[in-house]
């Protein structure tokens, strides 16, 4: 049937209740208003009934859909209110109808009833619309080609024009006038608009930029200190990223700041599969020495080392005997020093350790004396990227190597701090 004839059986419903009224002895000033008052608690109950029912009945159709397919996609339309937003379609769409006849007596509220009907309906639409497309969106998330992807940055544009589509309509209904004279008025606005949606424009291009060029991903942890930020990405939408630091506080950024501004993406560390280590032990330089024969054997006792120095000798020894140096003084010729042996030994140990990463850049070097000290840096990388045994493997590496400086005669720097009681 067409929607004229629903107009007219419902205006023929009030009509016929209205005559009832009248046989019945009621007077014609008061019939009006007590056949409003029938017609309008018969609306009221036909609604609660029909939004009831329905959506009980949308609600269980959707589970037993989610028990025998499986799908994310029906699971998520039933968490984000499908089945309500349905049956409140109905139900505003049986008030729609309904008008006409309940305010029969009353044209001019009537008019201005159904416009506004008309304008909630357009909202409705818009909401199940959304429900669709948030749903969809859901299912993607959970894929692991879009897990990583800042959908809700698309979520926020498609929104924001479903609601531009659904202003310009929702005005035409209720001025009556042509759509174009709507979207005239917003051409003439478009320098305040710009101003307004100006984040949200940035954003979006931002969003774009970085889907595209791959930059950010959801999950990925990145640095930015202009902004305190330190920790995994959670959310990329149109005008904020929210990071959650590793101290649990949640940072937003600018999302047009990952592209106008420099951060640090740790993902590349994660992808590799190893964590680097740089640090450096500070040995006190006034303990640096050479070695003399007769500590040799007592350090050929160091396994690790114990190859190094037989081979290490022999070329020290050749070349000592082709330059003729008098070895009455050790400083004459090449000799071997507890630094020099220290840093084969970490170099050994750091090669051998079960923690460190063996197809990664790995070295034992010696940086430009200091004030505080001659610095050995140890550069690896560990064989995990997590965080806590990261820390445990650099932990128990130089626990080891500081304990074992003593059996090279070496001391590592501290600043003494006087007390002030003495001169």
């Amino acid at each position: 049937m067409r929607f004229k004839d629903y107009e007219f059986d419902f205006t023929d419903i009030s009509r016929s209740t209205y005559k009832i009224l009248i046989k019945w002895g009621v007077p014609e000033s008061i019939a009006t208003f007590v056949n409003l008052f029938i017609l309008l608690t018969a609306l009221i109950i036909a609604v609660y009934l029909l939004h009831n029912v329905l959506r009980r009945l949308l609600r269980i159709t959707l589970i037993r859909i989610v028990k025998t397919t499986r799908l994310d996609f029906f699971l998520h339309l039933l968490e984000n209110r499908f089945a309500h937003y349905i049956a409140l379609l109905a139900a505003v769409s049986l008030i729609r109808n309904a008008l006409p006849a309940v305010f029969h007596s009353f044209h001019t509220l009537t008019k201005v009833l159904i416009k506004l009907t008309d304008a909630y309906l357009v909202i409705l639409i818009i909401w199940v619309l959304m429900t669709f497309i948030k749903s969809g969106a859901e299912s993607l998330r959970k894929r692991a080609t879009f897990r990583s992807k800042p959908i809700e940055s698309y979520l926020q544009v498609i929104r924001i024009i479903f609601y531009l589509i659904a202003t310009v309509i929702i005005f035409t209904i209720l001025t009556g006038k042509d759509p174009t004279v709507a979207f005239t008025a917003m051409g003439a606005a478009s320098a305040v608009l710009l101003l307004m949606f100006k984040d949200t424009i940035m954003g979006f291009v931002a969003s774009i930029q970085v889907s595209t060029n791959d930059t950010v991903r959801i999950g990925d942890w990145i640095t930015m200190p202009k902004y305190g930020a330190d920790g995994d990405v959670m959310e990329i939408n149109l005008t904020t990223v929210k990071v959650q630091n590793f101290d649990k506080t949640i940072t937003t950024i600018p999302t047009y700041s990952l592209v106008s501004d420099s951060f640090q993406n740790w993902r590349g560390m994660s992808e590799s599969g190893g964590r680097r280590i740089k640090r450096a032990i500070f040995i006190r330089q006034s303990t640096i020495r050479f070695i003399n024969p007769e500590e040799l054997e007592e350090f050929r006792k160091i396994q690790s080392l114990t190859a190094y120095i037989d081979h290490r000798q022999k070329d020290i020894n050749k070349n000592n005997e082709r330059v003729g140096a008098d070895k009455t003084l050790l400083i004459n010729g090449r000799n071997l020093t507890n630094a020099g042996l220290y840093r084969k030994y970490i170099d050994n140990y750091i090669s051998n350790h079960s923690g460190i990463h063996k197809k990664m850049t790995m070295m034992v070097r010696q940086l430009a004396p200091t004030s505080t000290g001659l610095p050995i840096e140890i550069y690896a990388f560990t064989g995990t990227t997590k965080w806590i045994d990261y820390e445990y493997i650099m932990a128990d590496i130089f626990d080891h190597l500081l304990a074992s400086a003593k059996f090279f005669d070496l001391q590592i720097y501290e600043m003494e701090v006087l007390n002030p009681d003495q001169e």
